[in-house]
């Protein structure tokens, strides 16, 4: 008896950072995975190549496709025969031209009959206006270019870093947490993804060790309770930041400069009874 086909999804952007920890993830569980790349030569692909290679055993579980989200007809073809679709890719110029790739994206959808539809963006989209209400769904309506504008007219200087309250995820968190919304049936509105909030000062002294970290209190403005209650749990950031260490050193991008060891400590250890 012939075993069942995998499920079948697609993934825009697909050499994305986010993206190809999301594919790797996909195949890891089973999935088959169509994923479009706007250009095939870019170097940043190789992660998808590499994967590929690694899937010999299958190799039609990961199909890559030449799909710029402004175009709907390659758009069509890559997500043909895919019961979901994970959008993460985003166009060379923004505004304009990428709310023109989401429409197109979901109207490829719409014509491969797509069950699912996963998209990703980022809170800059909507995080502008202050006085918005905490508990009422953020559109494009509550801010203007206006307020853009106002917002962004020193667009550099101390007001760039300074104490800014940062929100931090795993990427691998990001790839679970695309992953569980995609098979809760249950899943549906907008979900904050970010584990750690986390302002500058406070995140440099985590970087540096210092014993003695400000006791101050940073209410966020977004926050992930909707996604964890569907069970999303995630990685914690000293976790986050020794792996990414980890990662870069074996990268080969901390290196000796000028005769002098450039090397970021093992920040964190972390063991069982921590």
């Amino acid at each position: 008896m012939a075993s069942p086909a995998p499920p079948r999804v697609c993934v825009t952007g697909g050499g994305g950072f986010i993206a190809s920890w999301l594919v790797k993830l996909l195949l890891s569980r089973g999935y088959a995975v169509h994923a479009t790349l706007r250009d095939p030569c870019d170097p940043k692909n190789a992660n998808l190549e590499r994967l590929q290679d690694a899937s010999q055993a299958a190799p039609a579980n990961l199909r890559l496709f030449t799909a710029d989200v402004l175009d709907l007809d390659a758009l069509t073809h890559a997500v043909q025969g895919c019961d979901g679709v994970f959008h993460l890719a985003t166009p060379s110029e923004v505004i304009d031209p990428a709310v023109k790739g989401t429409l197109n994206v979901l109207k490829a959808c719409s014509v491969a009959k797509v069950q699912k539809v996963v998209v990703m963006s980022s809170n800059a989209a909507v995080d502008v206006n202050p006085d918005w209400p905490p508990n009422r769904l953020k559109y494009e309506s509550c801010w203007s270019d206006l307020a853009l504008c106002e917002k962004n007219e020193i667009p550099g200087g101390p007001d760039v870093m300074n104490n800014k309250l940062w929100h931090i995820v795993d990427v691998r968190d990001v790839a679970d947490a695309l992953l569980l919304l995609y098979e809760k049936p249950e899943s549906s509105g907008r979900y904050i993804c970010s584990s750690d909030h986390i302002c500058t000062r406070d995140l440099v002294n985590l970087l540096k060790m210092y014993p003695n970290i400000p006791d101050v209190e940073h209410k966020a403005s977004l926050t992930s309770q909707k996604l964890m209650s569907l069970g999303w749990a995630p990685r914690r950031l000293e976790e986050t930041l020794s792996d990414s260490v980890d990662c870069y050193e074996n990268a080969g991008i901390l290196k000796i400069l000028d005769g002098h060891p450039c090397r970021l400590p093992h920040l964190f250890r972390l063991s069982a009874d921590n």
